[in-house]
């Protein structure tokens, strides 16, 4: 499997926090049910807070915590009020959130924050900067990485979810400040290298969910690298492929790809095709219609697509056993409808049950594991998501460059 270097990154060993002013970038972007913004999933939160409360015990820093949710647009972009509350549940940690992000409360706080004291910014993406990509030496510019950088003295990024982003909390601040990666960071690391270097072929990628656009990008490193031996899929990602090969899914699920922004990227689904791209789509679909629910063919879809049908979950449940590697990205079907989930739960228990290493890449999927997939010594749950994809499949990552920059810049590495 193709891998790129990794080169020697900081760990905050390297650093001495001890009752020093820190920013850490930390990930509890957690899936939310947007009509009463109930979360859904708060593994992420439950892990960073375990390991926020570890390093408070340790340097007792006055620790500056910023994350992002969702995006401007979307029906999950919220603030992180919530988040406060179930990071102070979870650590046990008394964490004031603030109601601003670089405003001129937010820099007031965190210039009086003392040693041991813990402060959450609001959603960072409430700042438009933070939404565009660029490179490190552009996003050190912005106002967002300066205002920060001019009140902490120490950059922490155990973010790795977001490795795979550009943006000023990622790549700005590493090039302002001494910077390390956390201990939530580095364990992916250690984990995915592993995973890379123990793991031989057949290795087959289950993609599904809403992330079109960011799983293409996925695909096309993959094929690239030549790091997959079949791509299975669901969701709007299998009904995007079958539109590029020509097939007909039926008026009413192009009406969804085209609220999704998704219809301009058929030709380069195409395009993914015609370089011979290993790339299953489904042979039939649950659907939900005026008439109920019912299994249909392709070719013969009336009603919206709501979960990959039951031939179809026969075939992936084969393939998926005789993989040494699977890696799992997305949910295959609407899970968030009971009645939606089986496509889905038959593919998890398939790679369960198989002989291969199986990594869950995060993200929706990972809300229905069991606790014995958390215990086992042949998965690994990665809070990465496509991050962890990307990682695999030999792409280099904007927050892992910028690090390394940030340690010859500051440490003389």
């Amino acid at each position: 499997m193709s891998v790129w270097t990794i080169p020697k990154l900081p760990t905050i060993r390297d650093l001495n926090l001890r009752e020093r002013k820190v920013f850490m970038r930390i990930d509890i972007n957690v899936p939310i049910e947007p009509e009463e913004g109930k979360i859904l999933d708060d593994r992420r939160i439950r892990v960073h807070a375990q390991y926020i409360r570890k390093i408070v015990e340790e340097y007792n820093p006055a620790l500056v915590l910023g994350s992002h949710q969702s995006r401007p647009g979307q029906a999950d972009f919220t603030t992180l009020e919530k988040h406060a509350e179930l990071l102070i549940k979870y650590s046990g940690l008394n964490i004031e959130f603030v109601h601003d992000v670089i405003g001129p409360t937010a820099l007031e706080k965190i210039r009086s924050l003392k040693p041991g004291e813990i402060l959450l910014l609001d959603n960072l993406r409430l700042v438009s900067e933070e939404i565009l990509e660029a490179s490190p030496e552009r996003q050190a510019l912005t106002i967002f990485a300066r205002r920060i950088a001019s009140v902490v003295e120490f950059y922490v990024n155990d973010a790795f979810a977001t490795a795979h982003r550009s943006q000023p909390s990622i790549v700005g601040l590493p090039l302002l400040l001494p910077s390390a990666i956390g201990p939530v960071f580095e364990k992916e690391i250690n984990a995915l290298s592993r995973v890379l270097s123990e793991n031989e072929p057949p290795r087959i990628y289950v993609l599904g969910g809403k992330k079109v656009i960011e799983l293409l990008r996925v695909i096309e490193t993959l094929v690239r690298n030549k790091a997959v031996d079949r791509i299975l899929t669901g969701g709007l990602l299998a009904q995007l492929f079958l539109l590029a090969k020509g097939v007909d899914i039926g008026r009413e699920n192009i009406k969804v790809l085209e609220e999704n922004g998704i219809l301009p990227y058929v030709s380069r689904a195409r395009y993914l095709l015609m370089r011979g791209a290993p790339i299953e789509t489904p042979i039939d679909f649950i659907v939900k219609s005026e008439r109920g629910v019912e299994n249909k063919y392709i070719g013969n879809i009336d009603g919206v697509i709501m979960d990959i049908g039951i031939q179809t979950a026969k075939i992936y449940e084969e393939l998926v056993r005789e993989s040494k590697v699977i890696v799992l990205r997305g949910p295959l079907g609407v899970i968030e409808e009971e009645e939606f989930r089986q496509g889905t739960l038959r593919i998890l228990e398939a790679s369960y049950q198989s002989k291969g290493f199986v990594l869950v890449a995060g993200g929706h999927l990972a809300s229905m594991l069991t606790s014995d997939w958390e215990s086992s010594n042949k998965v690994h749950v990665s809070l990465g998501g496509n991050a962890t994809l990307l990682f695999m499949s030999g792409e280099e990552l904007p927050a892992i460059k910028a690090m390394e920059l940030s340690a010859k810049m500051f440490l003389g590495w």
